[in-house]
Formats: structure tokens, sequence, C-alpha cells
């Protein structure tokens, strides 16, 4: 980086940059190298849900991502692939979760106006989301290695069109059960 060079970047506003808008209460907004020039082996995602929506499961080949939650509550679960056990990590202000570099996470808000970062040792992360794993993998190859009846795969498959990002879909016509809050691990102990 040429930091006399007259395009040299030292600010930008977070909230200029939208990564992906459900809705006005769910949203992502990005920054990274491609914003911010002299960003170095880091970006962050600001996002914001209400009550029961999640960033959908998904992990990222290329970072570990660090979670701090600013305002209301999110639910952070992932997957330990050595203990084949979900983790839930219920987070409020001011606290955080490490996600190891390619684990399978997601985050989901407890209460409305929820507020976090996830921030990310690289300097655009690298994402594949379970709606692409879904729609992209050949629906007969699905059925075969599980078992499965592809006639009924496809059926359960057709409402996902595109990545979800945040979910769940506004068209609730799709979602048939409601999500129960899993027992949380314990999060926090005072270190001192």
């Amino acid at each position: 980086m040429d930091y006399t060079s007259p395009s040299t970047q030292f600010t930008f506003d977070v909230n200029a940059s939208p990564f992906f808008k459900k809705d006005n209460q769910n949203y992502i907004n990005v920054v990274g190298v491609k914003q911010l020039n002299t960003l170095e082996y880091m970006s962050l995602l600001d996002i914001f849900l209400s009550t029961n929506n999640i960033v959908e499961p998904h992990y990222h080949q290329n970072a570990a991502e660090l979670v701090y939650c600013i305002s209301g509550a999110v639910l952070v679960s992932l997957l330990n692939p050595f203990t084949k056990q979900i983790l839930n990590y219920q987070l409020t202000p001011g606290q955080v979760a490490n996600i190891p570099q390619g684990w399978w996470h997601y985050q989901m808000a407890t209460v409305d106006n929820t507020h976090f970062l996830s921030i990310f040792n690289a300097p655009s992360p690298e994402v594949i989301f379970g709606s692409d794993i879904l729609r992209l993998t050949p629906p007969d190859v699905m059925a075969h290695t599980y078992g499965l009846d592809v006639n009924l795969w496809r059926k359960a498959i057709e409402p996902i069109k595109a990545s979800t990002y945040i979910g769940p879909p506004n068209n609730k016509k799709f979602a048939s059960t409601t999500y129960q809050n899993p027992q949380y691990n314990q999060f926090y102990q005072n270190p001192f």
C-alpha cells in the first residue's frame, strides 16, 4: 500500500455499504479492503436483526470470526467438528464469541433491535451458505447419498431460489416450524 497516494483511505462509513437487506430491521453492512483500501488482514460485517431472524448456517473457509454484541441479544451456534456437538452461546452487549476458521455456524437474534459485529481475520471473508449447498447440489446426488426420495427432496428445497443470508423467508408459507432456542453453554466467567 502506498500511504502517500491521494487515493489512500483511512475512514469509511459502513452505513453506506450494504451487503444484504431483508427488510428495515434485518440487514447486513460490510467493510473490507474493497471499501477501505488501507484495511489489512481484517474485515467486518455490521449486522442488525429482529427476534428470531437468523444469519443462515454457513462457514468461512478463509477466516475465523469474532462476534461482538453491541445491543440486544444474539445466540451464536457453532458445530464443533471434533466433538460433533452444536455449541450455543447467548451474547448480550459487550460479550464476544469466537468461531474458528472453517466451522459451520449461525447467529440468531433472541430479542428485537439486536446489533452485532462479525469481525474477520481476512481482508474479505469467503463464505459458503447452507442455502447454496442445498440448492446447488444436484437432487439425485443428495437422494442417492442419504437414501432420500428424490422427488420429496426436490419439493423440500424448491422454495430455495438464491442464497438466503437472513432467514426465515418473508413468505411464511414455507416456514412450517418454529425454532426452539436450545440450552446455552455457559459463556462468561469473570477472570478477575
